[in-house]
């Protein structure tokens, strides 16, 4: 099924419409004037996976956010945000929506309820020998491995933290994908999806995260489960996913199928507000931001 407005309410259509506008002006505010765009690439054959029910987009705000004074430095003394997060409540929020935190913004397509970290499963399908359907506990049982890595959004904004779970070779060895697989589909808790190629999943900076910061991952930041891509603007780094499909072709995720997002979502050259850097803003240049 394509994404046509003839799947849509006329007011979700309107309301995409309009996220995709902002979109366009946000990523020219973020990009250089003088940086070059791009080569686009091959467009991807469609997809034969099903795509997710479309969900319906939610535009908020972005506030500058503000300097945090540490206990270590001089009184009146502005320093980097801490990066600490607190460990998971007792109390879980009954539902997760887009809300701008003053440490890590966060955005979902969809408003939805956290996921049941017991019952959740990690379903694993498609051209694989070995299809699986793998616990919370199974997967902090592979081989775990921990990055600093900067979360890069097109609103301008960014985040870094230490991102802690398993890369894409320990789920290769455990399901086996067939010659024939090229690309993976990621589905999540709220109807979001994303599709990225195994070349660019099996880049030794993509982390399957299961922790950040060294505590169990928030529900509010995609726990069980989520993606990281650093190379990449956080779009394609998939949150509360919940299945992996292995496929023989390539296809367009959510945002690049209802905004004009390109499919490879390559950071580009332009600028970033780090939000644990408050008030400095930075320019970048191509891929993962790796200078502060």
């Amino acid at each position: 099924m394509s994404v046509t407005p003839d799947h849509l309410t006329r007011r979700q259509f309107v309301r995409l419409t309009l996220a995709g506008a902002a979109a366009t002006l946000v990523e020219g505010a973020c990009q250089s004037p003088t940086s070059p765009k791009p080569p686009s690439p091959t467009p991807p054959a469609v997809s034969t996976i099903e795509p997710s029910p479309t969900p319906e987009a939610v535009a908020t705000a972005t506030p500058t956010p503000k300097a945090v004074a540490t206990a270590t430095a001089p009184p009146g003394t502005l320093t980097t945000a801490s990066l600490v997060f607190p460990p998971l409540p007792e109390d879980r929020p009954t539902v997760l929506r887009n809300r701008n935190d003053p440490h890590y913004h966060v955005r979902y397509v969809n408003p939805f309820n956290p996921v049941d970290h017991d019952a959740w499963r990690l379903e694993v399908t498609g051209l694989v020998a070995s299809p699986g359907s793998f616990s919370l506990s199974d997967l902090l049982a592979w081989p775990q491995a921990e990055q600093a890595s900067r979360m890069k959004c097109v609103e301008c904004w960014s985040f870094k933290a230490n991102w802690g779970g398993f890369h894409y070779q320990a789920l290769a060895e455990r399901v086996r994908p067939r010659p024939s697989a090229t690309h993976v589909r990621f589905d999540c808790a709220d109807g979001y999806w994303e599709i990225v190629s195994l070349e660019e999943l099996a880049n030794p900076r993509v982390v399957f995260v299961l922790k950040m910061n060294g505590e169990r991952l928030l529900d509010e930041y995609g726990a069980p489960l989520r993606m990281m891509f650093p190379a990449k603007y956080g779009y394609k780094s998939a949150k509360a996913v919940t299945s992996v499909t292995f496929a023989g072709q390539g296809g367009t995720g959510y945002w690049s199928t209802v905004g004009p997002y390109t499919d490879h979502g390559q950071i580009q050259p332009g600028y970033d507000h780090p939000q644990d850097l408050p008030g400095e803003a930075k320019q970048i240049g191509w891929g993962e931001i790796t200078s502060y």
